[in-house]
């Protein structure tokens, strides 16, 4: 069978890869320390999954809007402006099967063929995969720890060409779960106005956050900047609702009534039902995201004191998201390898850093509960003295 050749341009997601690797292996009764997916161990809180069985009671199993439920819509709208300082309506807002189809959906919708696209690295694995099936170019702008992980307005401003349609900022971090201080984010701004390219924020950590960090939305620096501004973001992570596959763009009205005709001819509607847990996960009480929030720092810190304590290894200390990005430059030359011996000899799985863009580096997450962190990490610390 002769397969599209945009197929053979990208590998398969190593994240979902390993996870199921690790899954497979605590399936044969093996006794695996995860540290894969990034996915919260906690359940759905029961108003959210209330929420969606009332729906189901109530006969919400048909057919709705392929842009998503109106009250939905509305809520997401309503918390963009609430939370974030984000002038949006309804209209400036399309339900997705997660927040990485509101991405996909994005580049589907924005990127042709010869359009370079600026991102950041260490990056999230997806994103120059979908630039590329789309035709378009990853334009990989390197970071590293002695920058926090960060680009500088400069940065960006030197990188910018009459092919750039568009700029990608994640933050909070995946892998590194830094984040961008008001500051720097504003500094972005400016150059985005002044190059008049767009920029989509990927937001789906910004509750995720620790110490006095704060979140500040790109696009609630100016009325300007917000014209080219997209926001992608969803629940999986904040409400740990990851299989719920809920997610959504916020943006210009033109450009969510292009990302409809895709969906519309895609995937149709969300799942209607879960879309009503999404709306009792926005209008209720957020005491269960900031308990789930608190047991993230708690790991945190217990994590990254493991982390700095095995000798040949290196880490910075996030400040959102749930992942360590570890350095593993002093142990091995291939961070793949490094993850493969680790999985066989240790029965631990971690993301090699080649997946971010940094073979050099590891990402541990930390969505799971101490009992595991602990002997995971005296695992790896055997792994790593039997390497020195």
């Amino acid at each position: 069978m002769k397969l599209a050749a945009r197929v053979g341009k990208v590998p398969p997601s190593l994240t979902l890869v390993i996870s199921a690797k690790a899954k497979e292996m605590q399936a044969e009764g093996i006794d695996v320390c995860s540290f894969s997916a990034g996915e919260p161990d906690f359940d759905t809180p029961e108003h959210i999954k209330a929420a969606a069985q009332k729906a189901l009671d109530a006969g919400k199993t048909k057919y709705g809007p392929a842009v998503g439920e109106p009250k939905l819509r509305e809520a997401i709208a309503q918390k963009l402006s609430r939370e974030n300082g984000l002038n949006y309506k309804a209209e400036n807002i399309i339900v997705t099967n997660g927040g990485k189809h509101s991405l996909f959906n994005l580049m589907m919708a924005l990127i042709e063929p010869g359009d370079e696209v600026i991102i950041p690295a260490p990056y999230w694995l997806s994103y120059p995969e979908m630039v590329k099936l789309m035709g378009g170019e990853p334009v990989i702008l390197p970071t590293d720890a002695q920058t926090n992980y960060k680009v500088t307005a400069e940065q960006l401003r030197q990188t910018i060409t009459s092919k750039t349609k568009l700029f990608v900022l994640n933050s909070p971090s995946n892998p590194t779960g830094m984040v961008y201080s008001p500051a720097e984010v504003k500094a972005l701004a400016e150059v985005i106005v002044e190059k008049d390219i767009l920029v989509v924020s990927d937001e789906i950590y910004e509750k995720i956050i620790y110490d006095d960090i704060q979140h500040l939305s790109i696009g609630a620096v100016s009325s300007d900047v917000l014209n080219n501004t997209i926001i992608s973001s969803g629940f999986a992570k904040a409400y740990s609702m990851t299989g719920w596959r809920i997610g959504y763009l916020a943006a210009p009205v033109e450009l969510i009534n292009a990302t409809a005709k895709i969906q519309s001819h895609s995937t149709s509607n969300v799942c209607t039902f879960a879309q009503y847990g999404a709306i009792a996960a926005l209008e209720s009480s957020q005491d269960c995201v900031e308990k789930m929030r608190q047991a993230f720092a708690k790991r945190r810190e217990v994590i990254y004191d493991l982390l700095n304590a095995i000798p040949g290894v290196t880490c910075s200390k996030p400040e959102g998201a749930f992942y360590m990005f570890v350095n593993i430059s002093k142990i091995s030359s291939s961070s793949l390898e490094f993850c493969n011996a680790l999985l066989v000899e240790q029965n631990v799985a971690v993301i090699p850093g080649i997946a971010f863009g940094a073979d050099d580096h590891i990402r541990i997450s930390y969505a799971t509960d101490l009992a595991t962190i602990e002997k995971g990490m005296a695992r790896l610390d055997k792994f790593v003295r039997s390497r020195n």
